[in-house]
């Protein structure tokens, strides 16, 4: 049986490693460290909730705290990589243990999953096969729910008829949602016209949180797929004017800002 100190030395070896070389798969860790694949994600997934290390889909990053970014990512890559994960950090403090979420896919809905590994009892169901992987490996693992249906290659997503039938089996206490476009009058906006499963998710839960950054407000595409009569909370950065904020505000939904900042 492997003791704490153990892990805490190797835990430690990794954040240096990172450090030192950027970004780095995490078969290269569990080559590095002599160790599985499995033990490397449960690592990542500690080390990334400690906010030592970011953590990507396939391995991990340094934390942009450190100073320490990969020379492949310029300062404004960087920026982004920040503000994503303040999104992420600030949707995971409306989660409370116990919960029961459903997750669409996503780029900026997976900014969530680092935050919800020290969330305990929650029980999540996702379209998503990366994400699914993900909180597979988190130390607290949740009770994980996969949609099904048929897998579209452009969103990395099952969707479909049978996963929008499964979604609506399953009621949630909050539904996690992402969004291509916002149209400050209408909701949220898409050029995929495959809106089944995250209108089910929506109708499925009693909180509906959509997490965009404010680049979003500029993609006004023609299908809606959210209104902003379903939607509880926006979660944006700090791009959004004040102008903006207002008419969505004025709309029944509340805007949270996630600052870089931390205020």
């Amino acid at each position: 049986m492997r003791s704490s100190k153990s892990v805490d030395v190797r835990r430690q070896a990794i954040v240096t490693w990172i450090n030192q070389h950027g970004h780095t798969q995490v078969e290269a860790l569990a080559a590095q460290f002599n160790t599985s694949e499995v033990t490397i994600r449960k690592d990542l997934a500690a080390l990334d909730a400690q906010g030592l290390i970011i953590r990507q889909f396939g391995g991990a990053v340094p934390a942009v705290a450190n100073h320490s970014v990969p020379d492949a990512l310029s300062p404004k890559t960087s920026n982004v990589i920040s503000s994503l994960s303040h999104i992420g950090e600030c949707a995971a403090s409306l989660v409370k243990p116990g919960s029961k979420l459903v997750i669409d896919c996503g780029s900026t809905t997976s900014t969530i999953l680092p935050f919800l590994s020290q969330i305990g009892g929650l029980v999540v169901m996702t379209n998503a096969l990366a994400t699914a992987n993900y909180l597979t490996q988190c130390e607290k693992e949740p009770t994980v729910l996969m949609t099904g249906g048929t897998w579209d290659a452009q969103s990395q997503s099952f969707q479909g008829a049978m996963a929008e039938q499964l979604v609506n089996a399953y009621s949630f206490d909050i539904a996690f949602i992402g969004a291509a476009g916002i149209d400050v009058n209408r909701g949220t906006t898409t050029f995929n016209e495959l809106t089944g499963v995250t209108r089910a998710m929506a109708q499925a839960a009693s909180k509906v949180v959509v997490m965009a950054s404010s680049k979003k407000l500029t993609h006004k595409m023609p299908n809606l797929e959210l209104g902003w009569d379903t939607i509880s909370v926006l979660i944006t950065d700090e791009g959004i004017s004040a102008q903006d904020k207002q008419n969505i505000e004025e709309q029944g939904v509340a805007v949270m800002i996630a600052a870089l900042n931390g205020e």
